[in-house]
């Protein structure tokens, strides 16, 4: 049964109510509820709170799992802003892509700035706790990789820790089969009169995206009008920004891993640092870096 449905609902407000209330309570604030507290009704504080439970005394562990669960939800919000950012772009509505978009980076920028909160885990820190994590890994993630799949980074392989979880997997193998917000863009370039091929148009989208020099030129010619009217050379920083700040975000994971455990392996079976950094090395968006070349 849906438990969140189970919750009692918050009773919307107008603003000629608000306006009322402060004018009955001379400007202060209401203090005396019937029932359990609207904003606790609303955030669901108590799920919330209820979320943090560390496997050992010591009190690093706190900070690196409060973090973590910060991180995927996230993760969670930077997912729902692509795909609301694709249904733009797939009604031919670049305009309307751009406020999502821009969310995106500014919600990336937050997650970076989570990191923050790890500076001090030197790897003595980290050892206290992490033989409780056993095998849990970032790499499990199913909604960071719902993140690189929508990005248009895709690997089948990253699949299968989800198979077991049947909706979970059913979300994840969506996202991977359907256009990634690449596509959707390149599809875009096309509709607006750019050349771009057959096999690029037509291609496998769950096939690790190679570049093409066709969308390359399409950006180049897109920047070619500095005018505020062309949403192309908009979209193009849109998606810029959001790219800049996603390899932010990779950058700091590598620097964080390399400050608390160094080279050593991850704990999901992976060789741990270098494997971060291969994962570096796929770039999102690439031609719109490559085309800056020839602007």
């Amino acid at each position: 049964m849906d438990t969140v449905r189970q919750q009692p609902a918050v009773r919307p407000t107008t603003a000629w109510e608000r306006a009322e209330r402060a004018q009955a309570t001379g400007g202060t604030p209401t203090l005396d509820f019937g029932t359990r507290l609207p904003y606790d009704m609303y955030v669901r504080t108590d799920v919330l709170h209820d979320l943090q439970r560390p496997m050992s005394d010591d009190p690093g562990e706190m900070s690196f799992l409060m973090v973590t669960q910060v991180m995927e939800l996230y993760f969670k919000l930077i997912a729902f802003e692509l795909r609301k950012a694709q249904e733009r772009l797939r009604d031919d509505d670049v305009w309307g892509a751009l406020a999502p978009l821009r969310r995106t980076a500014l919600h990336l920028e937050a997650l970076n700035g989570s990191w923050r909160g790890l500076r001090w885990m030197t790897p003595a820190d980290f050892n206290r706790f992490r033989d409780q994590l056993g095998e849990a890994s970032g790499l499990q993630s199913a909604m960071y990789r719902q993140v690189e799949f929508t990005l248009g980074l895709k690997n089948a392989a990253l699949l299968r820790p989800f198979k077991r979880q049947t909706e979970i997997h059913r979300d994840l193998v969506r996202a991977y089969e359907t256009p990634s917000i690449w596509d959707d863009v390149i599809a875009v370039l096309a509709r607006r009169g750019h050349d771009i091929p057959r096999e690029v148009l037509g291609r496998d989208v769950a096939a690790e995206y190679e570049p093409h020099p066709a969308v390359e030129r399409a950006w180049v010619e897109a920047y070619r009008d500095e005018g505020p009217d062309n949403h192309l050379r908009l979209l193009g920083e849109a998606l810029t920004e959001l790219a800049e700040q996603f390899g932010d975000w990779r950058y700091q994971h590598v620097a964080a891993v390399r400050r608390a455990m160094g080279a050593k392996p991850g704990s999901g079976g992976s060789n741990g640092l270098a494997w971060l950094e291969r994962s570096m090395a796929r770039v999102v968006f690439p031609e719109l870096w490559s085309a800056r070349t020839h602007m």
